[in-house]
């Protein structure tokens, strides 16, 4: 007979009681569903941050912005194309201006976005940034699926952005049908530092994370974990211990390695977490080339010779 639910009282960063439901032998994906709220972001640190959403207005604005510049580049594009434009016939002539227009509403948000880590020009100037659903960096595959979607549902020019207006004001997390899709979130950046601390590898188990592919977590998972670690003081002990095994257990059966033995579980997600967002930091801000201190030449031995030496 399975035993009773646990129900887990909590406060978040912001003041607000949070209760969850969990039973012992729920899969990790409904227990740590509810654990972040619609205004957190569970970010590499495994620190639940209080952060401020971007909201229809504020993402309006941004969008404006990278509009006129597109506006732009279509500008640029067109009379660099022209002298091709009256030389072609009319199917050549639609078939040039249609790549240009694909070449430019598409490609300049994936460029920006891919490059940048979520941040188009509009972005930039307004304070934004595209993070993953786990607080991460986005990649080229999330900027892709945002920019394709933002095409043909959020701003085709039959809805005339009504998709993306309803699911933004529906959307718990200000989404539209882009972010719901490529599994993203708009957040501001100009928000207070995170108030919790940065979670790091143990020293006995730097070895052993360093070998780990961090790269085949799925973000979901990731997620998960440091959820579980951001609230360990919340949750009842022998429940808490109970939850990190089975992560600990999944999220090493995902990678494909053993745990080290005689480790615990929350170390052992602690280890994974921390060199996983170690190495996103590598790939999103990689190391300057070092650089030789500058040193002075040593004095020479004796007084300089040739036709500039002083008198003997």
């Amino acid at each position: 007979m399975l035993p009773p639910p646990v129900l887990g009282p909590a406060r978040n960063p912001a003041g607000r009681q949070t209760n969850w439901v969990s039973h012992p032998s729920d899969p990790p994906t409904r227990r740590w569903t509810a654990a972040a709220g619609p205004d957190e972001v569970i970010v590499g640190e495994a620190v639940a941050l209080e952060l401020r959403l971007a909201r229809l207005p504020s993402r309006a604005l941004a969008l404006a912005l990278d509009l006129c510049a597109m506006g732009g580049a279509l500008l640029i594009a067109a009379l660099l194309v022209e002298p091709a434009l009256s030389a072609a016939d009319d199917a050549l002539a639609a078939a040039i201006v249609l790549s240009a227009i694909a070449l430019v509403v598409i490609g300049y948000p994936v460029t920006f976005e891919t490059l940048t880590r979520g941040r188009s020009p509009g972005k930039i100037a307004v304070g934004l940034r595209v993070v993953r659903d786990d607080g991460g960096p986005i990649r080229f595959r999330h900027a892709l699926t945002r920019a394709l979607v933002g095409v043909f549902v959020d701003f085709n020019p039959i809805g005339m952005g009504a998709p993306a207006v309803i699911s933004s004001l529906i959307s718990a997390r200000a989404k539209r049908v882009g972010d719901l899709l490529a599994g993203t979130v708009v957040l501001r950046e100009r928000v207070p530092a995170p108030s919790g601390g940065q979670v790091l590898v143990p020293g006995h188990l730097a070895g052993w994370a360093a070998g780990l592919p961090v790269e085949r977590l799925p973000d979901g998972l990731a997620l998960q974990a440091r959820t579980l670690l951001s609230r360990l003081r919340e949750l009842d002990p022998v429940m808490a211990a109970h939850w990190a095994g089975q992560l600990a257990a999944e999220v090493t059966g995902v990678l494909g390695v053993s745990p080290p033995p005689g480790v615990d579980p929350v170390s052992t997600l602690a280890a994974v977490l921390a060199e996983r967002h170690r190495r996103d930091l590598v790939r999103t801000h990689p190391a300057p080339p070092p650089t030789r201190p500058f040193q002075p030449a040593p004095p020479s031995a004796g007084p300089p010779e040739g036709p500039f030496a002083p008198p003997g």
